[in-house]
């Protein structure tokens, strides 16, 4: 297999509702006119990414990858009052990077790897219907009743109590205090604590914004992990089944005993240590 040589490059892109969102641009020397957008996870920057990024450059891919406002290098100096939410998210900021890709792009392949939260924004934003294929990791109807017993409880007694306390008295939600990433902004903690106390779910979120989600027809690898404990294949079906029941999934569970530490998790997927479970994806994209 040839490896090419990349560039990476800072993009700064302003939303339609003139908010600068800052993301990367992976160039590869000798493009093979294939584009893949990684949309991140609630909480996780842009630069868990970049190993994931960097080989798939590598291999002659244009990669983007992004931090939503409120996250990262979007963040502003003072979360307390910031407004953003994981709808605003989809169709301001995720809008943004596919308008920059219809600028600059438009002749080429497109993917579009959601993680977590990054597949739930597609049908808020019409623009996901220009991507070819899309990849889903780690990501499903997060409602409470689709997670396991011991998840649930974990569940209710952090959204349920913590996370309104916490964010009613600070004025945006400490996730990190609790191992769930990045702070975030207050109304993306609500539009989470939606997600997986509200038993719409991610339909929940669609429904007080336009939803493209019916719209989507195109083909979507579907990966989870099997020491995931947030996940689970109810919860990931109930996605595929009553969010974007037009897709056409294949699904791939990834077993710990691929994974040269045992350990993959919600987030340990992009970690540089799982380089070898990227040919999964890279097999599925070439």
């Amino acid at each position: 297999m040839d490896f090419f040589f990349y560039t990476m490059e800072k993009l700064r892109l302003i939303t339609q509702d003139s908010v600068a969102v800052v993301g990367h641009l992976f160039l590869p020397e000798k493009s093979n006119q294939k584009l893949l957008l990684i949309n991140s996870a609630t909480g996780v920057k842009q630069q868990v990414y970049f190993s994931f990024a960097k080989y798939f450059a590598e291999q002659g891919f244009t990669v983007i990858t992004y931090d939503y406002r409120g996250i990262g290098l979007s963040k502003p100096e003072k979360m307390s009052g910031f407004q953003a939410s994981m709808r605003i998210w989809g169709s301001e900021d995720y809008k943004a990077v596919t308008d920059y890709i219809k600028i600059n792009f438009n002749d080429y392949q497109k993917y579009c790897l959601g993680h977590s939260v990054g597949a739930l924004i597609l049908g808020m934003n019409e623009d996901s219907a220009m991507f070819d294929e899309f990849i889903f990791v780690g990501t499903q109807n997060a409602f409470v009743g689709n997670l396991k017993f011991r998840t649930q409880i974990e569940a209710y007694l952090g959204f349920g109590i913590a996370q309104p306390l916490t964010t009613g008295l600070l004025g945006y939600f400490p996730a990190h205090w609790f191992g769930l990433g990045e702070s975030l902004p207050k109304n993306c903690a609500y539009d989470w604590r939606t997600l997986i106390l509200n038993k719409k779910s991610t339909n929940g979120l669609l429904e007080k914004i336009n939803d493209y989600s019916k719209e989507l027809t195109q083909k979507v690898f579907v990966i989870r992990a099997e020491d995931d404990i947030w996940l689970t294949e109810k919860g990931v079906k109930s996605l595929l089944n009553d969010t974007y029941p037009n897709l056409k999934p294949t699904y791939r569970l990834i077993k710990t005993s691929e994974s040269e530490k045992g350990e993959i998790g919600h987030v340990n997927f992009f970690r540089s240590y799982n380089k070898k479970l990227w040919n999964i994806i890279l097999n599925e994209l070439i």
